[in-house]
């Protein structure tokens, strides 16, 4: 059976493909837009010339078209999630991580974060990593054989014993989203596991789509201000 680090790994790889394809399919896009007379999407232009147009197209583009199509999609993502429920497998509940610690997330519930808020309001830090592990074991492996950044391990004091929210109906938003992202890791024996499979793909197609516009959007718009 494969292992977390493995499908880890596995799902960094497919990553890279993806991305890759995607990169490919939207250079395809802007090269359609480009007038005979310019080089690179990326190079810097003269102003009102040409090629600040064709630079100014493919944002509009990024914008109005592609942009859209990346919230449509991801909006059916998450829609199509309500055809899986919960079956009480308590592992969200037991075993909430942050990459900012209890200090730091109540500073920025402060400063008005929202999830900040929510998230101070449901899960208590554990004393230790080690309580965290007992949790989910294979996940903290995986987090030290990874060498990944700092992570927090909180839980939900309102958890039962028999892995029931002593407080269900007055639940916060975070809880009655989750999972609200697809490439998050979750145990196998989450309810949502099966949807999490069926949409990876597209998550991941959809993720490379915003990172690449993201980078393309700074260049150009770099280049293009001159103020």
């Amino acid at each position: 059976m494969e292992d977390l680090t493995t499908s880890v790994n596995n799902l960094r790889q497919k990553y890279r493909e993806i991305f890759a394809f995607s990169a490919e399919n939207l250079q395809k896009r802007i090269d359609a837009l480009k007038p005979a007379d310019c080089g690179d999407i990326l190079d810097k232009y003269e102003s009102n010339s040409s090629g600040e147009n064709w630079q100014k197209s493919v944002l509009k583009m990024f914008e109005e078209d592609i942009s859209k199509e990346i919230h449509r999609k991801w909006s059916e993502i998450l829609a199509y999630r309500s055809q899986f429920s919960c079956i009480g497998c308590g592992t969200c509940c037991k075993l909430a991580c942050s990459e900012f610690s209890p200090e730091e997330l109540e500073q920025k519930a402060k400063r008005g974060d929202k999830f900040a808020n929510q998230f101070l309001g449901v899960f208590v830090p554990y004393n230790s990593k080690e309580e965290a592990r007992e949790v989910y074991p294979e996940y903290i492996k995986m987090l030290e054989e990874q060498k990944e950044d700092e992570v927090y391990f909180y839980h939900c004091p309102k958890l039962t014993e028999c892995n029931r929210c002593s407080d269900y109906e007055n639940r916060p938003q975070i809880c009655r989203d989750f999972p609200d992202n697809p490439l998050a890791l979750l145990p196998k024996s989450c309810g949502y596991v099966k949807w999490k499979e069926e949409v990876e793909p597209i998550a991941l197609m959809l993720h490379s789509m915003l990172e690449i516009i993201d980078y393309y959007k700074g260049k150009i718009n770099a280049n293009i201000d001159r103020t």
